[in-house]
């Protein structure tokens, strides 16, 4: 019998459909991975804000976890939204346990409306416990920022930056400049595993349908990596995804803020 590659998102759940588990479950279909999940909290958001989060049960989580890697295993994890210091714990610990290589982790703190996502008191613990055991973190401008506890005003910044956040060498870093206004987006990549710096440029595109793509391009990295690829093919292709998916979703309209990417760009016709 054929073994699909598994991609397991440990995230929130988007009722509108553009970001968390169902932006990832998406994501991982289009790019060629079975997609499972593990949902940490029941996020009451659309397209113009976030009303409400609704946290799981940290045990209930753990469950979820376990009995997915426990029955159908998972090439790739990638983490979204974990919004306390307890459950960062605990997904750190669940996974180590497991052995799990492909982590992808994406520092989800703050909602593409600006409403916050983390609890001031985790960061820290995503900083000191979690981002030290993923072979790949990515994270946006005011991601990184929160990270750094520093500013950064300038696209000539980001080499250094995404290095400063490799934990001295240890983790991969794909530091996203879509926050930047930049005429020409540059991307930087830092390879922990090769000690490259590689940019990653695209042209701007004019859209306000950005909702979710923090979840997109995370999930994209861990398709690539669940198939096999090494970390810069891995990186490049969701790089491609993401143009393809911001462009073609640019030309939709869904709801009254920030909407969606198209996901399924390459196969709908």
């Amino acid at each position: 019998m054929k073994k699909y590659k598994v991609a397991l998102s440990i995230a929130g759940s988007d009722p509108s459909g553009g970001a968390g588990i169902q932006a990832d479950l998406k994501t991982f279909s289009a790019c060629g991975c079975y997609g499972a999940t593990a949902i940490v909290a029941v996020v009451d958001e659309n397209t113009v804000g976030v009303y409400g989060v609704h946290p799981v049960p940290v045990k209930f989580v753990v469950g979820q976890i376990r009995s997915v890697l426990d029955d159908i295993g998972a090439d790739a994890v990638k983490i979204g939204m974990l919004h306390s210091s307890e459950l960062i714990i605990a997904v750190r610990d669940t996974l180590q346990s497991y052995n799990i290589r492909n982590i992808v982790l994406d520092p989800v703190m703050v909602a593409t409306s600006g409403d916050p996502l983390l609890r001031q008191e985790a960061v820290d613990t995503l900083k000191n416990v979690l981002i030290p055991c993923a072979r790949i973190i990515t994270p946006n401008i005011p991601e990184a920022e929160i990270l750094l506890g520093e500013k950064i005003s300038s696209q000539n910044e980001l080499p250094y930056y995404a290095k400063k956040l490799s934990c001295g060498g240890k983790v991969s870093v794909l530091l996203k400049a879509g926050h930047l206004h930049d005429s020409r987006l540059t991307d930087v990549f830092y390879n922990a595993e090769t000690g490259e710096t590689i940019e990653l440029t695209s042209d701007r595109i004019d859209t306000k349908n950005t909702h979710g793509t923090g979840c997109t391009m995370s999930s994209a990295v861990a398709s690539f990596l669940a198939r096999g690829m090494d970390m810069n093919a891995a990186v490049s292709e969701a790089k491609k995804y993401m143009d393809m998916v911001i462009r073609s979703g640019a030309e939709y309209l869904i709801g009254h803020g920030h909407g969606p990417v198209n996901h399924f760009a390459g196969l709908w016709k």
